[in-house]
C-alpha cells in the first residue's frame, strides 16, 4: 500500500478534502497542495470531475485535468450512498478544510453540506465556490467565466471603445475570482480558527471575486468621470501605455507611464516634440498620436525594441505567444514552467508555483493522480 504525503511547503499538516470540479476550485486546491497541504481529491466514480473528458488528451489523460490537479491524492467515493457518506464524515473528522463547487444547497440536500460537516467536526472550514454566491437573486443560476465577468463589469471594460466588448483571453473570474479567492478565504479562515478554535462556512462568489479587478477604473467612475472601455488611462486611454506592432508582425507592450520614462523614450527615438503630448485634448488627437507611435514601432522588429528597452530601462516588453514562455530566461530561473512525468500521459509541462517561500519552499509533489489511485491507503488510514 503506497501512502503518499507532502514533504515541503508552508501548509504542511493541513488536510483539505477537495470536492471541486473543472477549473476554479481544482486550481485553487492545487496551489494549496503545492504549498504542502494534504489535498484529497474526492470524486464520485459515477460522476467524476467533468474536466477528465476535456481534450486534448495525452495517452487518454486530459491535459486540463493534469494541469489543475497535481500534488493531490485521489479518492474514489460515492458520497450519495449511506456508506460513502459515513466514510466522508470519517474523513471530515481528520480534515481542516472542505472545498466544494456545487450550486448552493446541493450538498445540503444530499446530506454532506456544511451543517452536517460541522456536527462531525466543529473546527471544519467549509469553502463553497460558486458563480454568484450563496445568497442573492442570482445564487441558483448556472453560469461560466464569461457570465460572471459580464455581471462583474470586466467584459464591459474590455476592448476597443468603437467595437463590441471583447472576450478576455484567459479565465479571469474563474481564476482571480474563484481559484485565488478560495485560497485567500481558506487561509483567512484557518487564521481565524487559531484564535477562536472554530471553523466556519466561507462563501466565495466568482462574480464578487472578479469585481476588485475594477478598483482603479471604478475609482474614476466614483470620482465623477464617464469611463468607457478603452478610455481609462491604463486601458488604452493614453498612447504611451499600450500595445504596438513591429516590423516583423510581432508586438511589444510600451509601459512608459511616468514622465521620466517617457522623456527618456522621446529622447532616444529623437522625438522631443512628443514630450508634452502624453494627454491629447480629444479622442481624435489620441488616435492620431497612437498612429504616429505605431508607425515608429513598425520601422524595426520586435527584438530591436526589446533590446532598446532593456538597455535603457524603457519599459518595453515583448508580447509573448504561449510557445515563448518556456524559453524566457527569467521565467526559467523562476521555475514558472515545470515538467512532470505522469505514469500514463508521460512527460507533461504545467505552470509553476507563483509564490516563493524562503523558509518553507513550495514545490509540485507529484503529477495529477489517476482516478482512485489513493483510495486504498486513504480509507485504511481512517479504518474503513
Amino acid at each position: 500500500m503506497n501512502h503518499r504525503s507532502p514533504t515541503t511547503g508552508p501548509l504542511l499538516g493541513i488536510r483539505i478534502l477537495d470536492l471541486t470540479r473543472l477549473l476554479p476550485g481544482p486550481l485553487g486546491t492545487m496551489m494549496m497542495a503545492d504549498m504542502g497541504a494534504d489535498v484529497i481529491k474526492i470524486e464520485n466514480p459515477e460522476s467524476p470531475d467533468y474536466v477528465r473528458a476535456f481534450p486534448p488528451y495525452l495517452n487518454g489523460e486530459s491535459a486540463n485535468y493534469l494541469s489543475f490537479n497535481r500534488s493531490k491524492r485521489s479518492l474514489a467515493l460515492n458520497y450519495n450512498t449511506a456508506e460513502g457518506q459515513k466514510k466522508f464524515f470519517d474523513l471530515v473528522k481528520t480534515a481542516d478544510v472542505v472545498v466544494e463547487q456545487f450550486r448552493p444547497g446541493f450538498l445540503d440536500k444530499i446530506g454532506i453540506g456544511y451543517e452536517a460537516a460541522k456536527v462531525a467536526n466543529p473546527q471544519i472550514i467549509y469553502v463553497s465556490v460558486t458563480g454568484y454566491g450563496q445568497t442573492g437573486p442570482y445564487a441558483h443560476l448556472a453560469g461560466h467565466d464569461l457570465n460572471y465577468m459580464a455581471y462583474a463589469g470586466v467584459v464591459g471594460m474590455t476592448g476597443n471603445p468603437a467595437q463590441a466588448p471583447a472576450v478576455p483571453g484567459v479565465q479571469i473570474a474563474d481564476i482571480a475570482g474563484g481559484s485565488y479567492m478560495s485560497v485567500i478565504g481558506t487561509l483567512a479562515a484557518l487564521q481565524a480558527r487559531t484564535r477562536t478554535g472554530l471553523g466556519q462556512h466561507v462563501d466565495v462568489s466568482m462574480t464578487d471575486g472578479a469585481m476588485p479587478l475594477l478598483s482603479a477604473v471604478y475609482a474614476l467612475h466614483a470620482g465623477g468621470q464617464n469611463v468607457q472601455r478603452g478610455t481609462a488611462p491604463l486601458s488604452g486611454g493614453i498612447a504611451n501605455y499600450g500595445v504596438y506592432g513591429c516590423q516583423d508582425h510581432k508586438y511589444v507592450a510600451l509601459g512608459t507611464l511616468e514622465p521620466k520614462f517617457w522623456a527618456k523614450f522621446c529622447g532616444l527615438v529623437q522625438r522631443p516634440d512628443w514630450l508634452g503630448f502624453v494627454l491629447p485634448k480629444n479622442t481624435a488627437e489620441l488616435a492620431d498620436f497612437k498612429v504616429q507611435i505605431g508607425a515608429l514601432f513598425a520601422t524595426q522588429p520586435q527584438q530591436y525594441w526589446v533590446e532598446l528597452g532593456l538597455a535603457h530601462d524603457l519599459l518595453i516588453s515583448p508580447i509573448y505567444d504561449l510557445e515563448d514562455l518556456e524559453n524566457d530566461p527569467h521565467l526559467q530561473e523562476r521555475q514558472m514552467i515545470v515538467t512532470q512525468n505522469h505514469p500514463r500521459a508521460g512527460s507533461f509541462k504545467t505552470i509553476g508555483i507563483p509564490i516563493k517561500f524562503s523558509g518553507t519552499p513550495a514545490a509540485p509533489a507529484w503529477p495529477a493522480p489517476t482516478m482512485g489511485q489513493d483510495t486504498e491507503s486513504i480509507l485504511a488510514s481512517i479504518g474503513s
